[in-house]
């Protein structure tokens, strides 16, 4: 009897698996993405309102009232016990940038919605209620602005930035956010509206890829995040001479393009010499020119810059080094330039009492020790943990890529990633009075 209850287990844990990967598959072909042949669902296009349709189906299946907020994250919550109660909250994104991968967030949302599933079939429910958030924007993929739709939950929209600053943002067409949000009749103004109560939520959890290497290298299926590094993104607008490719003269060009070249190998150069320090990295991720065209000097060019740490010291000591050779580099060549901040955002640890829980459910599951790692990559948590104490679960992914079509997961792993995050659940429960004082306090 115990080997036939333990076969029936096992083939669950494996369909919870197998059933995520593959619904995370579908999600990453026509119509849940904007562009044929590659996967590009920004927030608020028309692939991101057919995955909030398809995703809203199986939560109902799933026993679960569904909404969209003023922001358009898309919100299933699995009743509790007691009507009203509050929520723990699981969530990752549903957008992805451009020619991505079909696990980076979606597979968070997916991987929190087969638990509930479980727990509807086994007809268990809690003294608390179980939410699962799927963000609209956390890459900033559509807007130069990431996790817009987060801070809107969070409550820290306007803190953040101005609803006036935000609204007047244009996409690659035009767009500002202010119009994307009206055709599917919602407002900047609007968004604040779905701001959480802080007593309506206990916590927040999130599954995602891990976006690198070490879990792999390891032979782990799971790890157990202890934290989020620091961020500061920057746009540069660099403003120079527009001129004919044939008749301006080498030696009187002011060329803005040649000298956001020049920078960006500066800041590759600097990156390198900071040795790693503390998880150092600088990125430059878009770059584009005015007016674009074969035969004229670029008269205008517009990048990013992310620059990410473990700790604000050394994230803002190469800021600072950046900017400071940017404007050099600038001056040097007669061009004008813009530097306007887009993110600043500081490390997020994990609460340390929900980690304790994860790591718990994950030796459970893996009978081993848990592996605990700091994140490089930004995530909803970061900013979820503004508003509630937050905890987070890596999945192994194949040699850590992310942000690409080659993303590619185990189903096993992520079958053991269900198992894992309902053994939270439970461990969650039996110590929620204890949870419940300490968030209220």
């Amino acid at each position: 009897m115990v080997d036939t209850h333990l076969a029936a287990e096992e083939r669950a844990v494996a369909h919870a698996g197998e059933r995520a990967v593959a619904r995370c598959d579908v999600l990453g072909e026509t119509p849940f993405s904007d562009e044929p042949g590659l996967l590009f669902r920004p927030w608020l296009g028309p692939g991101f309102i057919a995955t909030v349709e398809a995703i809203s189906n199986w939560m109902r299946q799933a026993g679960m009232t569904v909404r969209q907020d003023a922001a358009a994250n898309l919100i299933g919550r699995y009743e509790g016990s007691t009507p009203d109660a509050p929520a723990l909250l699981f969530g990752s994104h549903l957008d992805s940038v451009r020619d991505g991968g079909r696990y980076d967030g979606m597979l968070g949302v997916i991987t929190a919605l087969e638990v509930v599933s479980g727990f509807h079939e086994r007809g268990e429910r809690f003294p608390f209620a179980i939410e699962i958030v799927g963000f609209g924007d956390e890459e900033g993929s559509r807007f130069p602005i990431t996790m817009l739709t987060t801070r809107s939950i969070a409550g820290v929209l306007e803190e953040d930035d101005p609803v006036a600053a935000f609204a007047e943002l244009r996409d690659v067409d035009g767009i500002t956010v202010e119009q994307a949000l009206a055709r599917v009749g919602l407002t900047p103004r609007g968004m604040a509206a779905a701001k959480r109560r802080n007593e309506s939520v206990l916590a927040y959890v999130e599954a995602h890829i891990e976006q690198g290497p070490v879990l792999e290298a390891e032979g782990r299926a799971l790890g157990v995040v202890s934290g989020i590094a620091a961020q500061r993104r920057f746009e540069i607008r660099l403003h120079g001479m527009a001129g004919h490719a044939g008749t301006m003269a080498m030696s009187l060009r002011r060329d803005a393009l040649t000298t956001a070249a020049e920078m960006v190998l500066a800041i590759e150069r600097i990156g390198v010499a900071g040795g790693d320090r503390d998880g150092l990295v600088a990125t430059v991720g878009s770059l584009r020119t005015w007016p674009g065209v074969a035969n004229v000097v670029p008269g205008d060019v517009i990048f990013t810059i992310d620059v990410r740490a473990g700790t604000i010291a050394t994230r803002d000591r190469a800021v600072d080094t950046f900017l400071s050779a940017l404007k050099d580099i600038a001056g040097r060549r007669d061009i004008g330039i813009e530097i306007i901040p887009r993110e600043n955002l500081d490390p997020s640890p994990c609460d340390p009492h929900l980690m304790a829980l994860m790591t718990t459910a994950v030796q459970d599951v893996t009978d081993e020790p848990a592996r605990v790692l700091v994140s490089g990559a930004g995530h909803d948590a970061m900013i979820m943990s503004r508003l509630a104490p937050m905890a987070m679960l890596f999945i192994r992914c194949e040699k850590g890529i992310s942000h690409n079509p080659a993303e590619a997961v185990l189903p096993a792993d992520v079958g053991k990633a269900v198992t894992a995050l309902t053994r939270f659940v439970h461990l969650f429960a039996d110590d929620y009075s204890q949870i419940q004082g300490r968030h209220s306090a």
